[in-house]
């Protein structure tokens, strides 16, 4: 318990530190799933717990289309009105910005309750445990996303240090970061210059700025998984290899 909730503080104030307003996010998300698992597991009819699992996908669904789609589909409408001839402003858009690593917990969360109805899974009774499998701030803001069967088991776990696991992260830490800042951020401005003045250049080139677009994009979520990866193996984490 010591483990998790010194992880778990750990994990809110690194997310914190970027914007703290949003951890009542996770927090909300946390606490509504959880309480949805123990009753889709003390439920005794199907439609009930039907009216569970919808509650938690109502909800996850919600708040990450809000959050990450209001603005867009109030910008696109105002465009499509202007296109009609009537001249409105946008006063209905939200002057926020996207809460980093949104699209993780929520869809953690809500796959976590879905386990649960499926009865891949038995509900978790230790809220700091699930908590902690939420907000663990090696994979919050980048992935892997992770299914309770693999995390949350191990969170609820004892861990102890391991020093073969503990060099392995550091080797994934490492290797990570060289994907991410020799490859990634090498290539990223000659793909903004070929892009940005696309007009000046012949075909061959467009083709190359694509081609290296996608070894930029892909030593971007690669490194940044490796690291997540890494860092958790120093905790005594296994997280899947996604990449």
């Amino acid at each position: 318990r010591f483990q998790n909730l010194f992880i778990l503080l750990s994990s809110y104030l690194f997310y914190g530190l970027w914007d703290w307003r949003f951890l009542f996010l996770i927090i909300a998300s946390t606490v509504i799933d959880f309480i949805v698992g123990q009753k889709i597991a003390t439920c005794n009819e199907r439609k009930l717990k039907k009216r569970w699992l919808w509650l938690s996908v109502v909800f996850n669904l919600c708040l990450l289309g809000f959050f990450k789609y209001y603005n867009f589909f109030v910008e696109s409408w105002v465009d499509f009105v202007s296109v009609m001839g009537y001249d409105i402003k946008s006063k209905w858009t939200l002057k926020i910005i996207l809460p980093v690593g949104i699209s993780f917990y929520t869809f953690q969360t809500m796959s976590y309750s879905l386990d649960v109805y499926y009865g891949r899974i038995k509900p978790s009774k230790d809220f700091l445990s699930f908590a902690t499998f939420v907000a663990f701030f090696p994979q919050l803001v980048a992935g892997p996303i992770e299914r309770a069967s693999n995390l949350l088991n191990q969170i609820t776990n004892k861990r102890t240090f391991r020093y073969s696991q503990c060099t392995d992260g550091l080797k994934l830490i490492l290797w990570g970061l060289f994907k991410k800042v020799v490859i990634a951020d090498s290539i990223a401005p000659i793909v903004d210059d070929i892009f940005a003045n696309y007009a000046a250049y012949p075909a061959s080139t467009l083709i190359l700025g694509v081609c290296l677009f996608s070894f930029q994009v892909y030593g971007d979520f690669s490194g940044y998984s490796d690291i997540a990866i890494g860092t958790a193996k120093l905790l005594g984490i296994e997280l899947m290899s996604n990449f």
